[in-house]
């Protein structure tokens, strides 16, 4: 069976942009530095940690297969 890689970065710019937020908002609402935020949609951040991406999808309101696997 092939793997899939997800690219997490895109796919949080897009749920962010999906839900009308700025990344700013998104930090605020997911409570992790604008920063972090701002270096993980770049890609400066390739593989943030889990605890950070179960912040974001709470931000997002969704769920983390929402954010990873769809």
């Amino acid at each position: 069976m092939e793997e899939k890689k997800v690219n997490v970065s895109k796919r949080i710019k897009y749920w962010r942009k999906e839900k009308g937020m700025t990344q700013d908002a998104l930090a605020k609402s997911a409570n992790i530095p604008y920063t972090t935020l701002a270096k993980i949609e770049s890609e400066v951040v390739k593989k943030p940690s889990i605890q950070t991406i179960m912040k974001i999808a709470d931000g997002l309101n969704i769920t983390l297969d929402e954010l990873l696997l769809q």
